[in-house]
């Protein structure tokens, strides 16, 4: 198979991004797995989806770069990952699809972490605590021979801070939004 023969698989063009082809990946995966898709060729064509998505995801920066390194890029993929691409494939196509998107490979797809996420605005929080809390602290017992501590300081943290929290919140909703999205499509 060529890149643009795995493009054409997972359905995208050949500029495609990392989340593009994630999504097209779990969306191929659930329409051909062979547990929900009865037709012969399931079976194959899922194997060929997920072929194609470890190969997209494992090259996808030597890709864009030089015709020297896409080739040095195939040649490997051949030599090395094809095969266990393929053999990998066929196990996930004969267990149930409950059971595949449970796999950590199938985890992988997501373009949300949600454990990172979490951290990100509980640390957010512990920042505009911890921001809060010491500027005050320090303003009411002064160390002595050392100045009062920076109004400046004190506003660049607590910007810093509010501005992690609210794109750690944003983050989260959306992961909220996307997981309720794949439950109810479950």
């Amino acid at each position: 198979m060529t890149l643009t023969d795995y493009y054409e698989i997972l359905g995208l063009p050949v500029n495609s991004t990392i989340e593009e082809i994630k999504k097209a990946y779990r969306k191929n995966a659930r329409i051909y797995h062979p547990d929900i898709n009865n037709a012969p060729d399931a079976m194959e064509h899922f194997i060929k989806i997920t072929e194609a998505y470890e190969f997209l995801i494992a090259y996808h920066e030597k890709l864009k770069s030089d015709y020297q390194s896409y080739q040095q890029a195939m040649e490997e993929w051949r030599k090395y990952r094809q095969d266990r691409s393929r053999k990998r494939a066929t196990v996930y196509a004969r267990t149930s699809y409950k059971t595949f998107k449970n796999t950590k490979f199938y985890k992988t797809t997501r373009i949300f972490d949600g454990t990172a996420i979490i951290f990100s605005f509980l640390v957010s929080i512990m920042v505009l605590i911890y921001t809060v809390y010491g500027y005050t602290f320090r303003l009411k017992h002064p160390i002595p021979g050392v100045e009062k501590p920076s109004v400046f300081a004190f506003i660049m943290l607590l910007i810093l801070g509010m501005i992690f929290f609210i794109v750690s919140f944003i983050y989260l909703r959306a992961y909220q939004e996307t997981s309720k999205k794949h439950k109810k499509e479950s």
